[in-house]
Order: C-alpha cells, then sequence, then structure tokens
C-alpha cells in the first residue's frame, strides 16, 4: 500500500514549497500516518518529535480528541452556512467575541478569513479602504521589511521581504517597499532605514506597516523591546497604520497571548492564523483597531467588496472556540513562557559546547541557532557546504522534524515545537539537535 502511495504522490500531489523534480523522483520525503501529542508517526513506524509545530502552527499538540469532538459536533448541527449579506452563525460571533476578549487593549473588532496569506491580504485592503473612504486614496503603499514573510497570496507575496518568494510570479513593486529588519544591524540602524524609505515615497502615499513580532520564516528574528516601541512612535509620527502579523507569534507562542504583547505596544490590526485552531482546520482573521472601525461604521458605505466563501466558517469557528479554551484551561501560555526558559538554557549549552554554534535566540517556544565557520568574527560558511542541510537530514534520521533557514548565505535551525511540550520531551529533543550539530561538525573539519 505504502508504495501504491508514494506512485499515486508523484502523480497526483503537487507538494506546496517542495522541489517538483525531487518528488518525481524520490517521492514524498515520508507519508505521515497520525500524530499524538507532540510526535508524528509515518507509514513505516517511525516517530519524530515535531519540533517546528508542523509548520509553526500545531500549539496544542496533535490528536487532541476534544478538537475533534468540537468538529463532528458542529457537523452535525451545521456544517457550512454563508456570512455574506449580514448572514451569521452562532460560532463565529462567540469567536469574535472571544479573540477580542483576549486581544490587546482597543481591538474589537474581527473579519475572519481561511488562512495566514488571506488574512495579511485582507488587512492590506482594509488599510487601504480606511484611508480611501477619508479622502485620501492615495495611501496606497504598504512598507514591510526585508526577510519578514506574510505569505503566498498576491498583496502578501508582495509584501514578504525574501526575494525567493518572488521569483515564481514576481510581485507589485510599484505598491510595495522594504526597509531593513533588525538582523545583523543596530536598532537604531533599522528605525533609520524605515524611515528613510517612507520618506522615499512619502507618507502621503502610504498606507500601512506590516510586520512579525518576531520574524519567523526570516530566521526567528527576536528584535529588543525599544526596536517594536520605536517602529510603534515611526508610524504615529507619519500617519501610517500598524499591521501586527501575529500568524506565527499569536496564541502563546512567545509566552504571552500575542507576541506584540511582549513589547507594550498596540498596534492598529493583527492578523491572526495558525495558532487559533492549531492547524485542526483552516482558519484565519483580522482583528481591528475600535478607531478604524468606527470610521468603517461611518464611511464605509454601501456592501463592502470583500469576503472569501470560508470567512466565518462555523466548523472552523467552533473548533478554534474549543482551541482557545485548551490553551486557557491547561494554561499553555504559561507553559510556553516556562519551557521557554528552558529552551533558552539548552541552547545556551549547544552554543558553549560545540564550535560552530552561534547567534542563539529564543522567546517562548520559539527559539534558533545560527552555523558559523568562525562564531568570534560572524564568519559563514560557503552556501555549496550546505550545513543547516545537513544538520536538517541528520534530526530526521533521528527522529526530529526541524527546519533550515538559508536565506542570504544563513545556516539557520529553528525549533518551534507545540505549547504542550514538557521538560523531559524538550531535554531529549534538544539531545538530539546536539548529536545532530555534533556528526556535522566532524564532518566540517
Amino acid at each position: 500500500m505504502k508504495q501504491k502511495l508514494v506512485e499515486l504522490d508523484k502523480k497526483h500531489f503537487i507538494h506546496p514549497s517542495s522541489s517538483i523534480q525531487q518528488q518525481l523522483e524520490q517521492g514524498p520525503k515520508t507519508i505521515f500516518d497520525k500524530g499524538e501529542n507532540i510526535y508524528l508517526t509515518d507509514k513505516n513506524g517511525n516517530e519524530f518529535i515535531e519540533a517546528m509545530s508542523s509548520l509553526w502552527n500545531v500549539n496544542v499538540g496533535y490528536g487532541r480528541q476534544e478538537l475533534a469532538d468540537a468538529a463532528a459536533k458542529q457537523l452535525k448541527k451545521l456544517a457550512f452556512t454563508s456570512s455574506f449579506s449580514s448572514f451569521s452563525n452562532e460560532p463565529a460571533i462567540l469567536l469574535a467575541e472571544k479573540i477580542s476578549s483576549i486581544s490587546p487593549q482597543s481591538l474589537n473588532a474581527v473579519f475572519f478569513t481561511s488562512g495566514g496569506s488571506e488574512s495579511n491580504d485582507s488587512a492590506i485592503k482594509l488599510a487601504r479602504h480606511y484611508w480611501r473612504i477619508q479622502g485620501k486614496p492615495n495611501k496606497r503603499k504598504i512598507v514591510a521589511r526585508k526577510r519578514g514573510y506574510h505569505g503566498v497570496s498576491s498583496a502578501s507575496t508582495s509584501a514578504t521581504g525574501i526575494p525567493e518568494f518572488w521569483e515564481m510570479a514576481g510581485r507589485g513593486e510599484d505598491e510595495f517597499i522594504h526597509a531593513k529588519a533588525p538582523f545583523e544591524i543596530t536598532v537604531n540602524e533599522s528605525i533609520q532605514s524605515l524611515v528613510d524609505t517612507i520618506e522615499s515615497v512619502g507618507s502621503k502615499n502610504i498606507a500601512a506597516f506590516i510586520g512579525e513580532p518576531i520574524m519567523g520564516a526570516g530566521g526567528v528574528i527576536i528584535p529588543p523591546k525599544e526596536y517594536i516601541q520605536q517602529l510603534r512612535e515611526v508610524c504615529n509620527q507619519y500617519n501610517i497604520l500598524y499591521i501586527d502579523d501575529e500568524i506565527i507569534c499569536g496564541f502563546g507562542r512567545t509566552g504571552k497571548m500575542f507576541g506584540i504583547e511582549q513589547y507594550d505596544v498596540i498596534p492598529d490590526m493583527i492578523t491572526f492564523a495558525k495558532g487559533v485552531t492549531s492547524g485542526y482546520i483552516p482558519l484565519g482573521g483580522v482583528i481591528i483597531s475600535d478607531q478604524i472601525h468606527e470610521v468603517l461604521k461611518i464611511k464605509s458605505k454601501g456592501v463592502m467588496m470583500h469576503g472569501f466563501t470560508y470567512s466565518g466558517h462555523p466548523t472552523s469557528a467552533a473548533v478554534a472556540l474549543k482551541n482557545i479554551e485548551i490553551i486557557e484551561n491547561e494554561n499553555l501560555v504559561e507553559n510556553s513562557k516556562n519551557m521557554g526558559k528552558v529552551l533558552s538554557e539548552k541552547l545556551k549549552k549547544l552554543q558553549s559546547n560545540l564550535k560552530h554554534v552561534s547567534n542563539i535566540r529564543s522567546m517562548g517556544l520559539i527559539g534558533a541557532l545560527e552555523m558559523v565557520k568562525n562564531p568570534e568574527i560572524n564568519e559563514r560558511f560557503s552556501p555549496h557546504e550546505k550545513v543547516a542541510s545537513q544538520i536538517i537530514e541528520s534530526l530526521f534520521q533521528k527522529g526530529v522534524i526541524s527546519r533550515a533557514v538559508t536565506y542570504d548565505g544563513t545556516d539557520i535551525i529553528c525549533f518551534c515545537p507545540p505549547l504542550i511540550i514538557n521538560e523531559e520531551q524538550l531535554n531529549d529533543m534538544m539531545n538530539r539537535v546536539y548529536q545532530a550539530i555534533q556528526e556535522v561538525e566532524k564532518k566540517l573539519i
């Protein structure tokens, strides 16, 4: 049966963010069969620690019967109904209220989508609409950051600051501009780059800034508190909306419900997805401030021509409500904070005991390390050595699934385990990380 699945996969399944040639030649990397707690098991019976929560999203872990039951109950009662033309349903209403109640102060209205890319596209459209109905239609441009990741739909790809994502179909170069990220430069240099970027096109032409509190797919770039606070001040100074992309950081990942709370900053919009349902069913959304909502209520006349078939999907909303209940009842935000301290200590030990580990960083249960040739001067390995990729493969052989970030010649290994992970499991995971890096380091001598 497994070989038949491999052949069917090669023939019919176009994988996202994968090499088509590699898939045709080698078939799927593995075929997963079941998940439980922090573990995945494939068709061969091999068990893996999911050190990335799949795609940064399985916050409550695998195999949660409560979520299956919530979905089944809602599917039997009302699987789907449209939210267009002011139709509504109870789970969507209750979820909007719940998300508003746990969001930072003054963000109290929610627009639902099917995922992160749609959420960021929606926030961008809402920002432009907000200015247009106030008589400022030229405020359309979006400022983002290099190494930022915001999705792969049209606008979110253009906002993404990783050129590899532009190669497939291009991007909207006239509408999106990118400042330098707080990566390998000082806070002052990064903020100055933002100011220079804004002034290069004029704030009268800019609708919003969009950024992640922690830049996940760009390499887990964790800025200092003063950077995010100054970023908010710049947006205020230039009359630009601040869109906080919480697709990865939301719902407990950093040790707070939302990552922006680590910085004592309140944005104008928050985009979310991933952890809101822990990946059990697709759902995303945009939380908007009271100020924006009031303007929309007064000045957005007629039908707002934006929405998705599955906006406010009742089954997705029911699962999200139960997922948030699990996060709260099991104190997973606090566990993220506490286990984050363990992760931080483990990363410090790796840096102390392994020759090429450097630039460790973490906040809650998201973290990273970099492999560098000479840590004293931050000299990188040659890209052809594929150091990070070797480590990821070694980890896979040792039963750990992680992720490498190699943009701009970096060799970054990322970690983002489920928020339910305990200390014993985390120690096991990081011991395997040590073994994998040690194994690759021996080859580099």
